[in-house]
């Protein structure tokens, strides 16, 4: 029988049970997918904890909006993919599972360089760090500071900023350091006195900035240091970004995508992987459990210590 993760209230990493679920089934411009690997991103423990609102809870739920794997079922009316065709899946929902069914504009295709648990650890980190970027209009002749540079979000979008021309200043504890200057951005550490050692490693100024952490120094160090705050932004503090003064993607915003945005975080997962599978866009994995494991995957993202994606092995 298929598994899943599923929970039933609100609350800790302790809610989520491991169960049978029923097989999958490809309705009309449908397939199902046999999940190999699925991708653990902060908003599935906000979400699961109610710091993020999604109704009250009538039925079983699950989580999980990133995975890949290999289609088993191709449903009616549905051409242009068949089965063995290995895939990514976005935006989907309740990837914390052994297989599921997802819609054609739910997937694109993996390269065959890139490993199932890379493909699984795009979707969301590589979109939105695509999309602020280029909602900001971050390109030659820019400086950006980027709040949270270790993160799976943070090291995508330092990648993305370095090829659309921009130098990029990045947030990140010491031990961080040595990665993000691979990757191309110049690390600073966070805490006290912020601000004057972001000048003091770009002294001609910072023009735009990102918050990937959603602390209150992040948001005031970027409106410090960044004139014009149409190009601050936050993709955690979406609640409170109106009041704040800044822009804001995700993290609670009222305001939902665009189609042009929601474009964009496509554009961006397929650019990504293009990228990885010529070995020009580094995907890293920081920690791998099995999907029963769940709970614990999301007690390790919940540290906010993770450098990198977490996946979840079926």
């Amino acid at each position: 029988m298929p598994h899943a993760i599923e929970y039933d209230r609100f609350g800790g990493p302790e809610v989520l049970e491991f169960r049978e679920i029923p097989y999958a089934v490809a309705g009309p411009g449908q397939v199902v997918v046999e999940v190999r690997a699925a991708g653990v991103n902060p908003i599935d423990w906000k979400v699961r904890a109610r710091l993020r609102p999604s109704g009250e809870i009538s039925a079983p739920r699950r989580l999980g909006l990133d995975a890949s794997g290999v289609i088993t079922e191709v449903g009616a009316g549905l051409e242009g993919w068949a089965v063995g065709d290995p895939v990514i899946v976005r935006r989907a929902s309740g990837t914390y599972a052994t297989e599921i069914a997802v819609t054609a504009a739910q997937l694109l295709r993996k390269p065959d360089a890139l490993s199932f648990e890379q493909g699984a650890a795009i979707g969301v980190p590589a979109g939105t760090a695509h999309q602020v970027l280029r909602s900001l209009g971050v390109g030659e002749g820019d400086t950006l500071l980027l709040h949270g540079g270790a993160g799976a979000v943070g090291q995508a979008a330092i990648q993305f900023a370095r090829r659309f021309g921009a130098r990029v200043v990045a947030t990140a504890s010491e031990r961080n350091h040595a990665h993000l200057r691979e990757l191309g951005a110049e690390p600073v550490e966070y805490g006290p006195g912020l601000a004057d050692r972001v000048r003091a490693v770009a002294p001609d100024g910072i023009t735009v900035a990102v918050d990937a952490v959603g602390t209150d120094e992040a948001i005031e160090v970027s409106n410090e240091l960044v004139a014009d705050h149409d190009r601050v932004a936050t993709i955690v503090r979406g609640a409170d970004a109106a009041e704040l003064g800044i822009r804001a993607w995700g993290g609670g915003s009222p305001v939902p995508l665009t189609d042009e945005e929601e474009q964009s975080r496509f554009d961006g997962i397929a650019l990504a992987a293009e990228l990885a599978a010529q070995g020009e866009f580094v995907i890293e994995i920081a920690h791998r459990y099995p999907l029963a494991d769940a709970a614990e995957a999301h007690r390790q993202s919940q540290t906010g210590h993770v450098r990198g994606k977490i996946v979840l092995i079926p």
